[in-house]
């Protein structure tokens, strides 16, 4: 993600944000250029393009700020299109929730555009649901079908959750990332035929899913994942150990594109002095994993000792070792279609 600027004033705009604070323009996102735009009086005309667009059908719900081409037949944007169940509206607790939901779903199609990945509608659909007659929705996905379950949206709860759970981290769009990083095992290994490869790396997926997480959630806690996997859920399977590794990834190239946009400095090295010092100055999306990496790690404790200035939790609680190196590397090579750099 990184920061836009308005067309009319130049001032600085948020990816979520539908009227610039300063001039008043009216502001809507363009998928095709990948950009913010301000609007003209008419509310139609681009300022970006000088294009006619319209928003998008869940603009009436306050969901969605992405446009489409005026003349296009479609009423929902690229985004909103890979909805296959809203929540119901006649129940008013469930707008605020859908629309945390569509904010984290919409952060997530953009990094996917970014990163040239494949998302055909009609095969990666998004259902988010509510709780039904005493029935609790579940969070997961099967072929393409990602439910989230609708209460993850109150952050009281969620918090409950990643606590009973024993979780370091969870959030909206940590469960996307992950949920979307199983479809893409599909699109990305199985249909490229390169399951060889990756159970080099990961381990062999055909291993029993069902026993495998019986065995997880059975099994004492332990550090012993630590080194080996991202987090200790991770360890539980090679499906799920790839799918945490994606989530990263994404975590990953969408915050070293926020830091480069703000032109932020991280301080990676010591030098004679015992001074560190570095630049976020590439972009994730063309960069190879060693820059990627060399710059994530003091970046990362930058943010997490600045949380601690403001009494708060690490904002990344996660140690990448050479063997989780390794696995977000295969993947970055598997996105780009080319040889990853680190091999360990």
């Amino acid at each position: 993600m990184r920061l836009f600027a308005c067309d009319k004033c130049g001032n600085a705009l948020h990816f979520e944000n539908v009227r610039c604070e300063q001039c008043g323009s009216a502001l809507g996102f363009l998928a095709p250029r990948g950009a913010m735009s301000a609007f003209a009086a008419d509310g139609v005309t681009s300022l970006l393009d000088g294009g006619r667009w319209k928003p998008c059908a869940n603009a009436a719900h306050g969901v969605c700020n992405w446009m489409l081409r005026a003349d296009d037949a479609a009423e929902l944007c690229e985004a909103c299109a890979h909805n296959a169940v809203v929540p119901d509206l006649s129940v008013p607790a469930n707008l605020p929730l859908w629309q945390k939901l569509e904010v984290a779903k919409h952060r997530l199609v953009y990094t996917l555009d970014r990163l040239g990945l494949p998302r055909d509608a009609a095969e990666l659909r998004f259902s988010f649901l509510a709780d039904l007659g005493g029935q609790r929705a579940m969070t997961g996905h099967a072929n393409g079908q990602i439910d989230i379950a609708l209460i993850e949206a109150d952050d009281a709860e969620r918090e409950k959750r990643r606590d009973a759970m024993g979780e370091p981290y969870r959030t909206l769009l940590g469960h996307l990332r992950h949920e979307v990083g199983h479809w893409y095992f599909v699109v990305l290994v199985e249909r490229a035929g390169r399951q060889d490869a990756f159970r080099a790396v990961f381990g062999d997926e055909r291993a029993d899913y069902a026993q495998a997480l019986q065995a997880h959630y059975a099994k004492p806690s332990s550090d012993d994942w630590r080194g080996s996997f991202i987090s200790a859920y991770a360890a539980a399977h090679p499906h799920e150990d790839w799918a945490e590794c994606f989530a990263h990834y994404l975590h990953m190239v969408d915050s070293l594109e926020m830091a480069a946009s703000f032109g932020l400095r991280t301080r990676p090295r010591l030098d004679h002095d015992g001074a560190l010092e570095a630049e976020v100055d590439f972009s994730p999306y063309r960069a190879s994993m060693d820059e990627i990496l060399q710059a994530w790690t003091p970046l990362t404790v930058a943010m997490n000792a600045m949380n601690r200035c403001m009494g708060t939790p690490d904002l990344y609680p996660f140690v990448l070792g050479p063997a989780v190196a390794r696995k977000l590397g295969f993947i970055h090579e598997l996105v780009h279609d080319r040889p990853a750099t680190r091999a360990n």
